[in-house]
């Protein structure tokens, strides 16, 4: 156990033959225990502070603890919003291009359909110009035809006939 103030003050000497000044040895041992006084106090004050500065590193780590975890939840969460993202990107590519393919066989379908209903009406207008032409030279087969000058003349004479006849 270590000396108090109060134990070097009351400390006696056993005298001796021709022994120590004994205003000398008091005058030591006061400016001893004014010196120990004040260790001592200067001890607990650092201890105090000590104390101080070790609850504050106490609270210091707990945050520095608790800044951890949550850069480790934010890095986690980016992590998983990146996933999502990423994942949701490509189901947006998947369904454009499911479009752009739908899109790309509904013109070609129309595309066929439109080749063929040309191609039909191509078939028509032949069907149509050959009858036409048909019909266009029976027409001038009639009217070069011989019997319109026949048709004429008898005509003719038909009405002569009559006319003579009513005479």
């Amino acid at each position: 156990m270590p000396l108090t103030p109060l134990d070097i003050h009351n400390k006696e000497f056993t005298r001796g033959f021709r022994g120590y000044d004994e205003d000398e040895v008091n005058e030591f041992l006061d400016q001893i225990i004014k010196d120990y006084e004040t260790t001592i106090r200067e001890k607990k004050d650092l201890q105090e502070k000590v104390t101080r500065l070790e609850e504050k590193l106490g609270h210091f780590t707990n945050i520095e603890e608790t800044l951890n975890k949550s850069i480790l939840v934010a890095q986690e969460t980016a992590e998983e919003v990146k996933g999502s993202a990423s994942k949701e990107s490509k189901l947006i590519i998947k369904e454009a291009e499911k479009n752009a393919d739908r899109i790309i066989n509904d013109a070609l379908s129309k595309s066929r359909r439109i080749s063929m209903d040309v191609e039909e009406l191509k078939k028509q207008a032949k069907v149509f110009r050959t009858r036409l032409k048909m019909l266009v030279e029976a027409q001038l087969e009639m009217i070069e035809n011989n019997d319109w000058e026949d048709l004429f003349d008898e005509e003719i004479g038909d009405e002569l006939e009559l006319i003579e006849n009513r005479s």
